[in-house]
């Protein structure tokens, strides 16, 4: 099974795949850790968001390469993408469908205020789930970015809140 973790910047994504990979034995592939760990050190400055994303493409390829080769073989993923964008994971889920695997879509969630201060607070901690710096410019940015889920989106998602937890 692949699991397609989405939600906003702060809402805890990270945190809850790495917890979700643990108690079902999965694998956690996560966008920001193959981003920083294959370009990190080449991020030009100051950045180019076309340089990032020409990179992410490439990087989510194969993710997901290997994500399928990973279920297909009995295992469970978890895709820490992001999945900002409802045509993004309307591509996800159907790639996943032509291959035969099942989904499990998990919309992780908190207000605001508690977002932005949980990643100003990984700026300045560089904690376990940090992998670069988000100003706060390029966090209200990606705010106006995020689609929720959509009303079919919503049938069969698991929905976590963390204004209280993580």
């Amino acid at each position: 099974m692949i699991h397609l973790i989405i939600g906003t910047q702060g809402a805890g994504k990270s945190t809850y795949s790495m917890n979700l990979a643990e108690k079902i034995n999965g694998i956690h592939l996560s966008i920001d850790d193959w981003m920083q760990e294959l370009f990190g050190p080449d991020l030009p400055v100051p950045m180019d968001f076309g340089w990032i994303m020409i990179r992410v493409h490439r990087c989510e390829q194969r993710i997901w390469s290997t994500a399928v080769k990973i279920a297909q073989t009995g295992g469970n993923v978890i895709l820490d993408l992001g999945f900002m964008k409802v045509q993004n994971r309307s591509l996800y889920l159907g790639l996943a469908k032509e291959h035969g695997i099942s989904t499990q879509l998990h919309y992780i969630n908190a207000q605001l205020p508690t977002r932005l201060e949980r990643v100003m607070k990984r700026n300045a901690d560089k904690s376990k789930t940090y992998s670069f710096e988000v100003s706060p410019a390029m966090f209200h940015y990606m705010e106006n970015e995020f689609e929720p889920p959509t009303e079919d989106e919503l049938k069969d998602i698991v929905f976590i809140n963390t204004d209280e937890s993580i």
